[in-house]
């Protein structure tokens, strides 16, 4: 089993994003920790409280953002924006068009980011 771990602000906040995307909870541990599910990716959310929170000795502090990022198929890549347009999501660009189909990078409440990627018609 394999999971990902997203570090978040605010699970609450955080969770209506996901579950546009199609992710379900799985198990909630109180306020600082979700796990959700989409078919068979797991995914953590670990909020202010959550050990992967917390601050490391040699005093880093984990925090959300940066480029990595999990990749969620959709069939209509615009309808998708919408939907997430809607919750007050934030795209990092407009669509980007390459040679097996077309993605955007859109960010969670927290600043994570996730790739919707639409496959070029066959």
């Amino acid at each position: 089993m394999a999971a990902i771990r997203y570090i978040v602000k605010d699970i609450d906040e955080a969770l209506p994003f996901y579950e546009a995307l199609g992710f379900s909870v799985k198990d909630r541990w109180g306020p600082p920790f979700a796990m959700l599910e989409m078919g068979d990716l797991e995914l953590w959310l670990s909020g202010p409280g959550s050990s992967a929170s917390r601050t490391l000795p040699s005093g880093a502090v984990p925090a959300s953002g940066g480029w990595n990022r999990f990749v969620v198929q959709v069939d209509d890549l615009r309808s998708a924006m919408a939907s997430l347009s809607e919750k007050g999501a934030r795209f990092r660009s407009d669509p980007v068009k390459g040679p097996g189909g077309e993605q955007v990078v859109v960010e969670d409440p927290s600043g994570n980011p996730v790739e919707l990627f639409q496959s070029r018609p066959a």
